[in-house]
C-alpha cells in the first residue's frame, strides 16, 4: 500500500469523521453519483455519495439497498432541501442505518437537522456565507462544504480559493470544512489541506470514471471541453431566484433561459407559488440532465460541468482517479 503519510495526518480529522481511507468525498451528481460510482469510489478509498435529487422515497430506498450490496464501505446520501418528501427520504435514510447524510440545495429547513441526528446519522451542511456557515454548525452541522463558483451544477458567485481565505480561518480550528470546486488535481488538494481544510469534495473529475454510467456521448463531451466551455446560466427575471447552474454550452443551456421566461410568466399571472416556480426549475434541470447522461443528448441536455473539466482526457477506474489524487497530493507536499 502507498504510503500517503502527510497527506492523511492533514487529513486525520476528515478521514476519522467520514470512516474512509482517504477524506475525498464525491460531489453528488443526479443520474451519475448512483450505486456503481458510489460503491466504486467508496471502494476505492474514498467517500462516495447518492445523490438522490428527485428521487421518491422508494427510489431512494431502493439505491441505497443496490449500493450497499456492491461496497462494505461507508458512503452516504446528498438530499436537497427544498424537496416536497424529505422527511420521508429522511426516514429512508435512518430505515438504512445511512451514517452521513448531506443537506444541499439550500437552508435545512425547520426539525430537519434534529430528525437526521435521532436517526443517528451525521449532517453534513453547505453555506455560501461565513454568518451562514456559523449558524448552521451551531444548528447541529457536523462539517461543513464550502463550494467555490468554479464548480459544476449549482453554484454561488464566490471562488474556491476566495472563500477558503474567508472560512478557514475562522472554522478550520474547532470544525469540519471540506472545500470544493474546480479541484482537478492532488496538487490543489494539499494547499487547501494546508489551509485547514480537513478533506476535499470533487465532482467533475469523477463524472467520467469507467464505473460512472454516464453516456459514452457525454464522456466524450467533457474530454473534448476546456475550462471557458464550462459557464454559468444567466438569470432573466429577478422576481424568480434561481440559482445559477455551471455547464458546458450547448442548446440546452439557451432552453433554460426560455424556460425562465416560461416560469416567470405563470408567476405573473399568479398561477403557482414562488416555491413551485422553483421546483418546477429543479425539474426542469433533473430532466435535462438525465437527457444528457442516460440518454446522450449532448446537444439538448444539460452538461453540468466545472471548470476542472478540461482536465479531463479519458476513462479511468474511481480507484485509480483516487490514488493519482493522493499521490499527487503527497508529492505536493513532500516538496514543501
Amino acid at each position: 500500500m502507498t504510503d500517503y503519510k502527510r497527506s492523511h495526518a492533514l487529513m486525520r480529522r476528515g478521514r476519522e469523521f467520514l470512516g474512509s481511507e482517504h477524506a475525498i468525498l464525491c460531489g453528488a451528481m443526479s443520474w451519475v453519483s448512483e450505486r456503481n460510482l458510489v460503491s466504486a469510489i467508496s471502494n476505492g478509498g474514498g467517500f462516495g455519495v447518492i445523490a438522490c435529487g428527485a428521487m421518491t422515497p422508494e427510489l431512494l430506498d431502493t439505491e441505497i439497498a443496490e449500493t450497499r450490496k456492491l461496497t462494505d464501505k461507508r458512503f452516504g446520501v446528498n438530499l436537497i432541501t427544498m424537496h416536497p418528501q424529505l422527511f420521508d427520504l429522511i426516514e429512508v435514510c435512518t430505515r438504512h442505518g445511512v451514517g452521513h447524510v448531506v443537506l444541499a440545495g439550500g437552508i435545512p429547513p425547520k426539525g430537519s437537522v434534529e430528525k437526521i441526528k435521532e436517526g443517528g446519522a451525521r449532517v453534513i451542511v453547505f453555506a455560501p456565507t461565513l454568518a451562514l456557515a456559523k449558524k448552521l454548525l451551531r444548528s447541529g452541522g457536523d462539517a461543513l462544504v464550502i463550494e467555490g463558483m468554479e464548480a459544476g451544477g449549482h453554484i454561488g458567485p464566490v471562488s474556491t480559493s476566495v472563500l477558503a481565505q474567508e472560512f478557514l480561518p475562522e472554522l478550520a480550528e474547532d470544525h469540519l470544512v471540506f472545500v470544493a470546486g474546480g479541484i482537478g488535481r492532488g496538487q490543489a488538494i494539499a494547499g487547501y489541506l494546508e489551509m485547514g481544510a480537513v478533506g476535499v469534495q470533487l465532482g467533475t473529475r469523477f463524472a467520467c470514471a469507467t464505473e460512472s454510467i454516464a453516456h459514452p456521448d457525454f464522456k466524450k463531451a467533457f474530454f473534448r471541453a476546456s475550462a471557458r466551455d464550462a459557464v454559468a446560466s444567466v438569470q432573466v427575471d429577478a422576481r424568480l431566484p434561481v440559482i445559477p447552474v455551471r455547464a458546458l454550452k450547448n442548446k440546452g443551456t439557451e432552453e433554460f433561459t426560455a424556460k425562465q421566461r416560461e416560469v416567470a410568466a405563470v408567476l405573473d399571472r399568479e398561477e403557482i407559488a414562488m416555491a413551485e416556480a422553483q421546483l418546477q426549475i429543479e425539474h426542469y434541470w433533473a430532466g435535462a440532465l438525465r437527457r444528457a447522461v442516460i440518454d446522450g443528448d449532448v446537444e439538448n441536455g444539460s452538461l453540468m460541468a466545472g471548470q476542472s473539466v478540461g482536465m479531463l482526457k479519458e476513462e479511468e477506474p474511481a480507484a485509480d482517479i483516487i490514488a493519482k489524487l493522493m499521490t499527487q497530493c503527497e508529492e505536493a507536499l513532500s516538496r514543501r
